[in-house]
């Protein structure tokens, strides 16, 4: 019986037998036991995982049972406290925040990291460099095809394709790229990272845009180098893109305010009882808990980024 499992049993059977101890709210978990279900962005689910299995390593008595899933429904589920914690791109509105003060509760909003959000497109795709102005015209339905932006393209219909419709790279591309223009029609929204990266190695027109943490070449402890079966765009905030002004989602490139399409990690908390969901969100804001972050290619909130000079950031 895997761990998890064995947890959630054990647990069950010590509430049944010591139900008249349980506190009101019948909640038994502690800083450091028991078993909870976190909200997590999918688009960090490499990274969240990794977290989890580091705590529950040290923790032996605690269970962190994520439910991987979009920005949306993850929100809505901490906000109809089926879960105290959720780890996304955002943080509350006011009218959130004070539909939980109305309930006589607090939530914390702490930042966790600074995230990035790749392009890729297909291995055989050899242009490689795109401009802002570029991908909003693309978004916008302004532009079509491939050789509408590289003249001498052989390609022929811009497949643009999301994880899904509810993520927080939709989102992110209304808000911040677009400007609440707009989508274009011809967009396309799949289920999850992992389509998007296998779609975009299958089919030589794609564009996909995705976390940056899903890139990760584990292999390489420098984070200079990426998945294999896709090309990583290098994307210039200038209007025109060149090898000079074009970077890569490098972690340097992201701490710097090079790379134009950066956007923060947060985790929501709602935990009163000061019990494990605040343990897990203490140990992903401790020191180690950010050295994972670290070591996944993204920018955490308080540990030293180590710059690493790159010759070719293309």
């Amino acid at each position: 019986m895997m761990k998890k499992e064995w947890l959630i049993v054990m647990l069950s059977l010590v509430g049944f037998s010591a139900c008249s101890r349980k506190p009101k709210d019948g909640l038994t978990d502690t800083y450091t036991s028991g078993v909870i279900i976190i909200a997590a962005d999918e688009s960090f689910q490499p990274i969240v995982q990794e977290e989890v299995d580091v705590f529950e390593g040290i923790n032996t008595l605690a269970g962190i049972v994520p439910r991987y899933t979009t920005e949306v429904n993850a929100i809505n589920l901490f906000l109809k406290d089926s879960v105290r914690v959720a780890i996304v791109t955002r943080t509350l509105t006011p009218k959130e925040i004070n539909s939980f003060h109305s309930r006589k509760f607090f939530p914390q909003e702490i930042k966790l990291a600074t995230d990035g959000l790749a392009l890729i497109v297909n291995r055989t795709n050899t242009d490689s460099l795109i401009s802002v102005r570029d991908i909003q015209r693309i978004l916008t339905g302004k532009v079509k095809e491939w050789k509408d932006i590289y003249s001498a393209s052989h390609l022929k219909n811009i497949q643009f394709v999301f994880d899904n419709k509810n993520s927080s790279s939709v989102r992110f591309v209304v808000d911040s790229l677009c400007k609440d223009k707009p989508l274009s029609k011809n967009l396309r929204a799949l289920n999850n990272n992992r389509e998007v990266i296998n779609y975009v190695a299958n089919t030589p027109e794609a564009i996909g845009i995705i976390g940056v943490n899903w890139l990760g070449n584990r292999s390489d402890t420098t984070n200079l180098s990426f998945r294999n079966e896709i090309r990583v765009m290098s994307v210039s905030s200038e209007d025109v893109a060149t090898p000079d002004n074009s970077y890569k989602p490098y972690q340097a490139y992201l701490f710097y305010g090079n790379y134009p399409l950066v956007r923060s990690i947060y985790v929501l908390l709602n935990d009163p009882r000061n019990a494990l969901p605040w343990g897990f969100t203490s140990f992903l804001t401790s020191d180690r808990g950010q050295r994972i972050i670290l070591k996944s290619g993204l920018v955490p909130a308080t540990q030293p980024v180590r710059v690493v000079d790159v010759e070719n950031k293309q």
